[in-house]
């Protein structure tokens, strides 16, 4: 599904690069569920970015769904990423001014889907999320743990086929985190491919595998 060859990222200052990536080689397959864990500053945030289409490398190969995504132009990524890809983020990445049912619907409205199938589709995620009751909350009358379970409804409503979740329960207490693990484990078994950065050993073990990355580079990927 994801093939990365030498992916590199840097900045360019005037005398020297600084790589944020070096040398990425990576491969996933479909269906699985992959850790990259690693210190601060290593370049797990920037791989995911990349990975996700918001972030573009300046060196090296990435493949997605056997699609040359170095050679895409931003509208194209655009696309890709609108179409196959779900973002969880750490800090929720709610519209304040919208909604908990307009913050869900709004992937829906970027594909252009139907006023009537939109309708059902969110309704489908405010009942298997069990928060029919907030839809017409704002995310500041919410707690922590309902807004990042808005955060996924949002990220699956568009049925993508991988989902990106950037230290999802970094702001959540262990009881909210759990439960948001084991909506991404039932994802998961439900056929979606995750990648998710995190500290956390205990939500690693969810994954079937962890890369571990070390100043921009892979030092070690080994199954779960």
């Amino acid at each position: 599904m994801i093939i990365l060859k030498d992916v590199d990222k840097f900045f360019k200052s005037r005398f020297q690069k600084t790589f944020i990536l070096k040398g990425i080689d990576l491969e996933i397959n479909e269906g699985e569920f992959v850790t990259i864990m690693g210190p601060s500053g290593a370049g797990k945030s920037t791989l995911l970015n990349v990975i996700g289409m918001l972030d573009q490398a300046n060196a090296g190969e990435f493949y997605f769904l056997d699609q040359p995504v170095h050679k895409f132009n931003e509208k194209k990524r655009g696309e890709m990423h609108k179409n196959f890809i779900g973002f969880v983020f750490q800090a929720y990445h709610l519209i304040d001014e919208l909604t908990v049912y307009e913050n869900i619907e709004m992937p829906l409205l970027y594909k252009g889907v139907k006023g009537s199938e939109r309708k059902s589709l969110v309704a489908e995620m405010l009942d298997r999320f069990n928060i029919v009751a907030k839809k017409d909350l704002f995310p500041h009358q919410l707690s922590g743990g309902q807004q990042q379970v808005v955060g996924v409804a949002r990220a699956i409503i568009g049925k993508p086929k991988l989902i990106l979740a950037d230290e999802p329960t970094g702001n959540l207490h262990s009881k909210q985190g759990e439960m948001i693990m084991e909506l991404f484990k039932k994802l998961n078994d439900d056929g979606v491919t995750i990648i998710q950065v995190t500290h956390s050993e205990k939500n690693a073990e969810y994954g079937s595998r962890i890369v571990y990355l070390e100043d921009g580079a892979i030092t070690s990927d080994k199954n779960n």
